[in-house]
C-alpha cells in the first residue's frame, strides 16, 4: 500500500490568480528485498478553483489582503483545512514578481498556506512547471519529439525546450497580453515599461511581440528585438538560441493567451491585447508548422505547481536533531571539500552543501568526507544533498563527530544548483519530500 500527499498551488500572476489542490500517490518500487525507492507514481486534481483577475492596489501593488482573502475562499469551498496540506508551492509569476511588495505577499502566503508550502518565483521555475502541467513534456516523452513549449501569460513568456521528454533548456521574454491595458471604452490606460520605445500603435505592437517569439523559436532571424525583450533573470538569448536544435520543434502554447489562439475573441475582450496576441501566433510561422495547445492552457503553471513541484530524495537518508519542515535553506554548491569554509562564511548561517558524491565510495572516502564538512561548517547546522547514494553512510560518520544537540541531515539522489532553495518535509516511509526552488525577485 502506498502513502498519500496533499499538496496545494497556488498561481498568483500578471493578470490571474488561481489555485488548485491535489493528491500525489507515493509507492515504493523496490522489490522486496531491495533498498526502498520511494516514488510518486500518481498525481491526481481533487479541486480547481476559479480563475480570478489578479487583485492590484492601483498600476503596481498586489494586494496581499485580497489574495489572502481568495485563499481562504477557496480553502473553505473545497473543504480543506491548512493543517491537512502537505506540499505544494506559491508561485508569483510574471510581470507580478517584480511588483514592490511581491516578497511580503511570497512571506505572508507561505506561512498562511499550511505546513509546508513554499513560496517561490522566478522564470526557470515558470518554465518547468507550465511545460509539465500542460502536458509538454509527457507528450515529448511519448511520442520522442523534441517539443518547444511557450506558457504566454499576462506579462511574460516563459520557454522549454523539451527533448525526449526532459528539459533541456529554459527561457524568458517579456511579451505578454497584458503589456497594454485599455478602459472598457478602448482608452489606452497602461503601458509595461518594456514597450515605451515602441509605437502605441496596437497591430504594430502585437506584430514586434509575436516577431520576438519566433525569433525565440528560432523561427526567423534573431536580432536587436530578441535581445530587447529577453528578460534577465532567464540569462543570455545567445546560450538559448545555441541549444535550440536544427531539425523541426513541435510548438506547444499554455497560458492565457494560449487560450485565444484558436478562441475566436474580441480584439479587446479582457481590457488588454491577449486576443490581439492570440490571434496574431495563429497566423505566425509558429503555427506553421507542427503546434499543439497545451493539456491545461491558462491552468498550466498552477497545476504545475501544485502536481509537479514536489519530488522525493533517496531512501537511504539520515537526519538527526532536525525539526521538520525545513524551509528557504540556501544551496550553496561544493567541488571541493577545501571550499565549505568559505562558502559557509559568505552565506553567514545554515545553507545546504550540494555536492556530488562517489558512486561507490570506500569506508576511508566517508570518513575523510565526513571530518572535512564538520570542519568546514564550525558551529552551523550539517545539511548535505548529494548526487550519489551514500547519504546514510555519511550522515551517520557525520553525526559521530558532532555535538549531541547539532541538526544533520544528509539526502541523496538530488540534484540542487547553486542560487536555488531547497524545502525538506517530514518523512514519507524511508523518503523525504523536498522542493527545489529559485527565488528570482526583481526590482
Amino acid at each position: 500500500m502506498g502513502e498519500a500527499l496533499r499538496s496545494v498551488g497556488l498561481d498568483v500572476g500578471t493578470t490571474t490568480t488561481q489555485l488548485v489542490i491535489s493528491e500525489l500517490q507515493i509507492q515504493n518500487q523496490a522489490g522486496a528485498f531491495a533498498v526502498p525507492k520511494m516514488a510518486i507514481t500518481e498525481r491526481k486534481i481533487l479541486y480547481r478553483s476559479p480563475v480570478y483577475f489578479t487583485p492590484l492596489v492601483g498600476q503596481d501593488l498586489v494586494d496581499g489582503a485580497a489574495i489572502r482573502e481568495i485563499v481562504e475562499a477557496e480553502y473553505k469551498a473545497a473543504g480543506v483545512k491548512r493543517e491537512e496540506l502537505d506540499t505544494g508551492a506559491v508561485i508569483i509569476t510574471g510581470e507580478t514578481s517584480r511588483k514592490e511588495n511581491a516578497r511580503a505577499v511570497l512571506e505572508n502566503l507561505s506561512e498562511f498556506a499550511g505546513d509546508f508550502v513554499v513560496a517561490t518565483a522566478g522564470p526557470d521555475l515558470e518554465s518547468v512547471l507550465a511545460a509539465k502541467g500542460a502536458g509538454a513534456v509527457k507528450f515529448s516523452e511519448q511520442t520522442g519529439k523534441t517539443v518547444l513549449h511557450m506558457d504566454i501569460g499576462g506579462g511574460t513568456s516563459n520557454l522549454a525546450l523539451i527533448q525526449d521528454g526532459r528539459i533541456t533548456a529554459t527561457g524568458c521574454l517579456n511579451v505578454g497580453g497584458r503589456l497594454l491595458k485599455f478602459s472598457e471604452q478602448g482608452e489606452l490606460l497602461y503601458v509595461s515599461p518594456v514597450l515605451q520605445d515602441f509605437s502605441q500603435n496596437l497591430q504594430e505592437t502585437v506584430e514586434k511581440l509575436v516577431q520576438a517569439l519566433e525569433m525565440a523559436a528560432g523561427l526567423r532571424q534573431a536580432d536587436a528585438l530578441l535581445r530587447h525583450f529577453w528578460t534577465e533573470e532567464a540569462g543570455s538569448c545567445e546560450s538559448w538560441l545555441q541549444a535550440l536544435p536544427k531539425g523541426d520543434l513541435v510548438i506547444s502554447f499554455s497560458g492565457g493567451v494560449a487560450d485565444c489562439i484558436e478562441k475566436e475573441r474580441a480584439e479587446l475582450a479582457f481590457g488588454d491585447i491577449g486576443p490581439g496576441l492570440g490571434k496574431a501566433i495563429r497566423k505566425s510561422r509558429l503555427c506553421a508548422g507542427q503546434y499543439r495547445l497545451g493539456e491545461q492552457t491558462i491552468r498550466a503553471t498552477v497545476i504545475g505547481a501544485g502536481c509537479h513541484s514536489a519530488q522525493l530524495s533517496g531512501s537511504t537518508v539520515f537526519y538527526k536533531n532536525v525539526t521538520f519542515p525545513l524551509k528557504n535553506l540556501p544551496v550553496v554548491t561544493i567541488t571541493e571539500p577545501s571550499q565549505i569554509r568559505q562558502r559557509i562564511e559568505l552565506r553567514d548561517g545554515a545553507a545546504v552543501l550540494a555536492m556530488e558524491g562517489f558512486s561507490s565510495p570506500s569506508y576511508a572516502q566517508v570518513v575523510s568526507l565526513a571530518e572535512q564538512i564538520v570542519a568546514g561548517v564550525g558551529q552551523h547546522p550539517v545539511y548535505v544533498a548529494l548526487q550519489q547514494d551514500m547519504a546514510k553512510a555519511l550522515g551517520q560518520a557525520i553525526a559521530l563527530r558532532l555535538p549531541d544537540v547539532r541538526p544533520c541531515l544528509c539526502i541523496d539522489s538530488v540534484v540542487l544548483e547553486e542560487g536555488s532553495f531547497l524545502d525538506v518535509a517530514s518523512p514519507v516511509g524511508p523518503a523525504l519530500p523536498v522542493v527545489i526552488k529559485t527565488l528570482i525577485l526583481g526590482g
